[in-house]
């Protein structure tokens, strides 16, 4: 009898799993502005708090200042990529024609060397760069808008942040009413704080992580002396809101550059290499230092959720899935029926990766310890 339920309760489950995947994809255009403004509310609520609690402001008044202020500065950002970005598409021709320059030395070399014929690499048709762009732009930006429209996410977002913040004491004492059956309002109240922590931990480490980095990556251009260091080194910099993915775009464009500016090829392996240096850096050491271990998912889990959010909601859910994958597990770890998958969602201690005879030994060391005193 107890085998029947257990089993019955596994295929619930399971269908409420699928349930639930398939009305996040039919809902997408609903639930991503949603949840990116969630995920901005988390870090601007600090600033509506500080005019609220320490200049005496209206609760609209704030709100509306700091969600003003945050999107001013969003504006500014993009409007600095555009111009810098619209700076250098002036330029494609010339770094276009340096690069098949470069690339025909190498063919020529290939051709004598192997026999094969320069047309069989590349081709007889030339062309341009701006003219490539062109033929592809709805390409481009069907792939760029394919998880919802541009309108909505930046129109509807800032909207919702308003309402968010605005009514956050009543939408907290509806959760409280909503989980009284299952849940006390003490555990409530903690798992609240847990997730509020998690996602303020997320997104201010990720700010401060992507400050570091972009300072880093700058630097090591302008040591390169690569055109526009401070632009492709922050470029890359804000690509890291794609996990493992964004940093290797990232660096693609100013190899680009540095192979059509500069006399040595060696010089776009040095970009690459530099990038892929503070990449490792930024994942063992800067990103572990700073966000610390209340978003304590693992490496395998992380590759994983990446994969499976950019199928279901492309790129926005590579934004969106690891915030959303910590969240989950301050809820399983809290959940008793769930806590095993907390549990495999979190950082592996140091004594699953021991063998049996370091960790004999590390007892023997202790036991001797023991006795020696």
């Amino acid at each position: 009898m107890n085998t029947t339920n257990h089993k019955t309760h596994i295929v619930q489950d399971l269908f409420a799993f699928i349930l639930i995947v398939f009305m996040a994809y039919i809902l997408q255009d609903f639930l991503i502005p949603i949840l990116f403004a969630i995920l901005l509310s988390v870090l601007v609520y600090p600033i509506v708090k500080f005019f609220e609690t320490r200049l005496c402001f209206n609760r609209i008044i704030s709100i509306l200042i700091a969600i003003l202020v945050f999107s001013a500065i969003i504006f500014f950002i993009f409007v600095a990529i555009g111009i810098q970005f619209q700076d250098i598409m002036d330029k494609s021709d010339t770094y276009y024609d340096k690069i098949v320059e470069k690339t025909n030395i190498l063919i020529r070399e290939t051709e004598n060397s192997t026999g094969i014929e320069s047309k069989d690499i590349v081709g007889s048709e030339k062309l341009e760069v701006k003219e490539i762009v062109k033929q592809n732009s709805n390409k481009i930006l069907n792939f760029i808008t394919q998880s919802g429209t541009v309108i909505s996410d930046f129109l509807f977002t800032p909207l919702y942040m308003f309402f968010l913040l605005l009514y956050r004491s009543f939408l907290i004492s509806f959760l409280y009413k909503a989980t009284a059956g299952v849940s006390t309002k003490k555990s409530m109240r903690f798992i609240l704080n847990e997730l509020y922590k998690v996602q303020q931990n997320y997104l201010v480490g990720l700010v401060s992580v992507m400050g570091i980095v972009g300072l880093l990556n700058s630097l090591g251009l302008v040591a390169l002396g690569i055109d526009y260091p401070f632009f492709f080194g922050f470029l890359c910099a804000l690509l890291l809101l794609v996990p493992y993915i964004g940093i290797i775009i990232g660096s693609m464009l100013p190899a680009l550059v540095a192979l059509a500016t500069k006399d040595s090829y060696w010089y776009a392996i040095g970009v690459i290499a530099i990038f892929s240096f503070i990449q490792f850096i930024e994942g063992n050491f800067i990103t572990p230092k700073i966000t610390g271990s209340k978003v304590s998912l693992n490496s395998f889990v992380s590759i994983l959720v990446i994969l499976l959010f950019s199928m279901l909601w492309g790129i926005p859910g590579m934004i969106l899935a690891l915030p959303i994958t910590a969240s989950l597990k301050v809820i399983f770890d809290n959940s008793v029926k769930f806590k095993a998958i907390g549990f495999v969602l979190g950082q592996a201690d140091e004594k699953y990766f021991s063998s049996r005879a370091k960790n004999r030994l590390k007892i023997w060391k202790k036991i001797r310890k023991e006795k020696n005193k």
